[in-house]
């Protein structure tokens, strides 16, 4: 008995060995490209393609920052950037909710079929609505303004909608019935009963939608063409010329511009786990 014990004891020990080596592993693979981001913006731009790659720089260059953020109007890149991220990130926060407790707890006629479509518009690639949508907004007179790049945030994303969707299927309606027993409307309901619960729902949604604001490269390239307009994402090709790449630089405005995701992930990291984990309830 006891020998089984001790063997069942020395497995246990040998499997959480084991998986930590398997999470430092994959820790060192994901870390390594922003490891060699950091350490390369203080290298000089000779020196990030030595032979043999050295990881470590042999002077370090503490310049290339301010050098990098005097080379472009880098500040105001990012203050776009961050108006364009902001105005998104309402308009996702507004409009998911409403969109997923309507499908989720309001007992209407089609619900089911639209929550089906909705999740068949995750498989459309986003090349086939590109050039009809520039059409449409070209057409309107809205190419070299915001309002492509932010429009959309106020009409719901299908994979936002499914995770607020599944986080309130897992809200027990008789919460929902006890309120509506008790007087309340149906935007009481939402407002004061739902939409409370749903805070790391709304938390992960939150930080998927700054991400794609925030990086998004694809929609600025299409819909701004004025420099004074760009984002941080288009003014980062500033670096590159017809011939050289200002590696060094580049990689330092690169890591001021990823700071942002680090903090807002660093400050939501538990809600956003938690409405990760909470959004796979059963329907």
């Amino acid at each position: 008995m006891e020998n089984r014990i001790r063997l069942s004891i020395a497995k246990r020990k040998i499997g959480s060995i084991l998986f930590g080596l398997l999470v430092a592993v994959l820790m060192a693979i994901f870390i390594s490209p922003f490891l060699v981001m950091v350490l390369t913006s203080f290298k000089t731009n000779s020196d990030a393609f030595t032979i043999p790659v050295q990881l470590l720089p042999r002077k370090w260059v503490f310049e290339n920052y301010p050098a990098a953020l005097s080379a472009i109007p880098y500040f105001r890149y990012m203050g776009n950037t961050i108006l364009i991220t902001v105005i998104s990130v309402i308009g996702h926060l507004l409009v998911t909710p409403m969109i997923a407790y309507s499908l989720s707890k309001i007992k209407w006629k089609g619900a089911n079929i639209i929550s089906g479509l909705v999740m068949a518009t995750m498989m459309i690639p986003i090349t086939v609505t590109m050039i009809p949508m520039y059409k449409i907004y070209s057409a309107i007179g809205w190419t070299n303004t915001y309002i492509p790049l932010i429009l959309p945030a106020f009409f719901g994303k299908a994979f936002n909608i499914v995770i607020v969707r599944q986080f309130f299927n897992g809200v027990p309606n008789s919460l929902i019935e006890a309120a509506k027993i008790d007087g309340a409307n149906e935007w009481q309901r939402y407002s004061r009963i739902a939409l409370p619960l749903c805070k790391p729902a709304l938390t992960t949604v939150g930080i998927y939608a700054f991400l794609d604001a925030w990086s998004d490269y694809l929609a600025p390239l299409i819909y701004i063409t004025k420099p004074e307009m760009y984002t941080l994402s288009l003014g980062l090709q500033q670096y590159m010329s017809e011939y050289t790449v200002d590696w060094s630089r580049l990689m330092a405005a690169a890591v001021v511009f990823v700071l942002p995701v680090i903090v807002c992930f660093s400050i939501f990291q538990k809600n956003f786990v938690q409405g990760i984990a909470t959004s796979g309830l059963k329907s």
